[in-house]
């Protein structure tokens, strides 16, 4: 069933674990992992792979952190800004302004010289030029998460060994907050997400944390600049493991493999939690192959969750990719196109005469319970989309 249910992708050029990875438009940009400095775009139509850049020589990725950044001034849907950093000793901070490395960039280029510093990391710097390095001298970033949050998407909440939250703002270049998570153990290569990107625009802005047999709701009050801490349930299956990759949308984060440090065992199984249903769920249907220190990432438009590189049981580096499809694992994660394949189909079977408008498919798409789930599911359950 496993293999049914994964789709083996192009292997990636190099050998990676501890990836980070970001998503624009059609492309994974896969910037760095575990003392590699290679940087690629992963065309997803294309299923190709391309050079973007290598990291300076004297910068050292040991669990880094890349998250995209958001401009509400940037009109140009063309060009991302993602900010690299992290790092245990030695920190660094740095940016790169991204245009496609599948675009004519020579046109680009001659057109403007606003793009003479694109596709390569430079140092991230405040509104004097003057560098900034986030992190103070006695943070441990290895292994570190963060997330992009805020009313104007200018706060980046990380957390870090070995229980630490901080807030730094993007726009003063200043932590503006610090604090202690209430957690037993050590957090370090763990979960860490937005819970919604519509509460991002929010003065109370919620992110979750897991790791190991902690599981924290973690609530921000911009306004007056606090935090909330509420513990949450955790499945004693996955409470074993670290190191694990994930994907959130919605309510529902999903983690696939892991690592049990104490006796050395790799995982394969996938789970589910619904904070919604405040609920775990461990699956029958499990990765290929034992899998830890990958990435996954998931492509909204087209739901499909790429899941990158990683270690295997025999402490194999690999560079494999594969993807599989959001619905597989829950059933109310159906993309746009699936739907509208599902109402066409729906349409040819009950042989529907009179017009169809484009209002019935906003109609239909409303409807997201189980009974109608469970229909559709049965109208292409043995069509491949």
């Amino acid at each position: 069933m496993s293999n049914q249910t994964f789709q083996t992708l192009k292997e990636l050029p190099i050998r990676l674990d501890h990836a980070q990875c970001v998503i624009h438009k059609h492309e994974l940009l896969i910037c760095g992992g575990w003392d590699k400095r290679d940087c690629y775009s992963y065309h997803k139509i294309k299923n190709e792979y391309k050079l973007i850049c290598k990291y300076p020589s004297d910068v050292e990725l040991w669990g880094h952190c890349v998250v995209k950044l958001v401009d509400n001034n940037n009109k140009d849907s063309n060009q991302i800004t993602i900010l690299s950093f992290g790092g245990d000793i030695y920190k660094h901070t740095l940016v790169m302004k991204y245009i496609s490395v599948w675009s004519n960039l020579s046109d680009i280029s001659n057109k403007s010289n606003e793009f003479n510093n694109y596709n390569q990391w430079i140092p991230f710097k405040d509104n004097h030029n003057n560098p900034i390095i986030i992190g103070r001298d006695d943070d441990n970033y290895h292994g570190m998460r963060a997330v992009i949050g805020g009313s104007n998407n200018n706060l980046l909440f990380i957390t870090y060994h070995p229980e630490n939250i901080s807030v730094f703002d993007l726009n003063t270049f200043q932590f503006i907050k610090h604090d202690i998570l209430p957690t037993d153990h050590l957090i370090l290569y763990h979960c860490f997400v937005s819970k919604s990107e519509n509460e991002q625009r929010q003065q109370n802005y919620q992110m979750l944390l897991f790791c190991k047999k902690t599981a924290i709701s973690i609530k921000y009050d911009e306004g007056n600049n606090t935090f909330q801490f509420h513990k949450l349930p955790v499945c004693k299956d996955i409470a074993l493991f670290s190191n694990c990759a994930y994907v959130c949308i919605g309510d529902v984060i999903l983690f696939f493999g892991g690592w049990n440090i104490d006796n050395g065992v790799v995982s394969k199984s996938v789970y589910k939690y619904s904070f919604q249903e405040n609920k775990w769920k461990t699956f029958q249907n499990t990765l290929p192959s034992p899998l830890r220190d990958c990435i996954a990432m998931l492509s909204e438009e087209d739901n499909d969750i790429h899941i990158i590189g990683g270690e295997d049981d025999k402490e194999t580096i690999l560079s494999t990719h594969i993807k599989t499809k959001m619905r597989v694992w829950d059933v109310s994660k159906l993309s746009k196109k699936e739907i509208k394949f599902i109402i066409q189909h729906w349409v040819r079977t009950l042989k529907i005469k009179l017009g169809w408008i484009d209002d019935f498919d906003e109609i239909i798409m409303k409807y997201e319970t189980k009974l109608n789930m469970i229909l559709f599911l049965g109208l292409f359950r043995d069509h491949e989309i």
